[in-house]
């Protein structure tokens, strides 16, 4: 149980912001990644050692947040809402501060992705996943990740600079 609290300090805040990066929503991030956590504790037996134990938290959460998406039949992305968002909807200096213009552009240009690409990009910066634990998660192997991961990722640079 002490590894799985390790793990829980390290990851809690990369599995927030993997949630909260994918639903929009505050409240649902912080149950979701409670849930994650939960169903860690409640499996850990079943861990079998097959990859890490920050990836097997980390599929928890990709299944949690599938179950999530057929439960509610939530379709849209966070970087759909926030390319569609008036800027009539900040109503604080902090929000103001978590979505700043330079990282609104970001998503607007990460939602273009289409759903393979954007999650290679999310489970990369948000979760701060390794090239080899994302090639787990996405069923291909981790070259395939670190290409696909550099190739995005020049993409959406010479993007921004067209748009700046």
């Amino acid at each position: 149980m002490n590894r799985l609290n390790e793990e829980y300090e390290k990851l809690h805040p990369k599995i927030y912001a993997f949630f909260y990066a994918k639903t929009g929503n505050q409240a649902t991030a912080q149950d979701l990644c409670h849930d994650t956590f939960y169903e860690a504790c409640k499996n850990i037996a079943s861990f079998n050692n097959h990859s890490t134990l920050s990836t097997w938290i980390f599929s928890i959460a990709n299944n949690l947040l599938k179950k999530h998406y057929r439960k509610n039949k939530y379709q849209q992305s966070l970087m759909q809402k926030l390319a569609e968002m008036p800027e009539a909807e900040i109503h604080s200096l902090e929000e103001l501060a978590e979505i700043h213009e330079d990282t609104k552009l970001l998503w607007h240009h990460i939602s273009k992705l289409d759903d393979a690409s954007r999650e290679i990009v999310l489970l990369r910066i948000y979760g701060e996943l390794s090239f080899a634990d994302i090639g787990v998660l996405i069923g291909k192997s981790e070259n395939y990740a670190r290409v696909t991961f550099h190739r995005l990722k020049l993409k959406i640079q010479k993007l921004l600079e067209v748009t700046l």
